[in-house]
């Protein structure tokens, strides 16, 4: 089974970026489509970015514009480039292909006001 760790999270101010990184241990290419979820404390897990195995892309509205999704399915690894952070970007940040039940550790993303 492919397992997926997150990477890349950290604190940073509010207008920063920060670059996340996804590494699958075996080929990301047998799953349709991956994605970026993101759960903040006391809330639900959110679907912020997803990419198609073909690259086409889809976003949350409320990170179009700041955020992009990429994927290297010769490298196995998925990446979500973070621009313009706001405080209510502050969340876990997971990697997965849509409908799959295990789940990463994922990566702390915080950003401060």
């Amino acid at each position: 089974q492919v397992q997926l760790v997150e990477s890349g999270g950290g604190l940073v101010q509010a207008g920063g970026s920060l670059r996340l990184s996804c590494a699958a241990s075996g080929s990301i290419f047998s799953f349709n489509a991956m994605g970026w979820y993101r759960q903040a404390q006391g809330k639900q897990r959110e679907l912020v970015a997803l990419i198609a195995r073909g690259g086409s892309t889809n976003y949350a509205d409320s990170v179009k514009g700041r955020f992009t999704i990429s994927r290297d399915n010769a490298k196995n690894t998925v990446s979500l480039q973070m621009n313009s952070l706001k405080p209510e970007d502050t969340a876990v940040y997971y990697c997965n292909a849509p409908g799959r039940i295990t789940w990463g550790q994922g990566t702390q993303v915080t950003v401060s006001s």
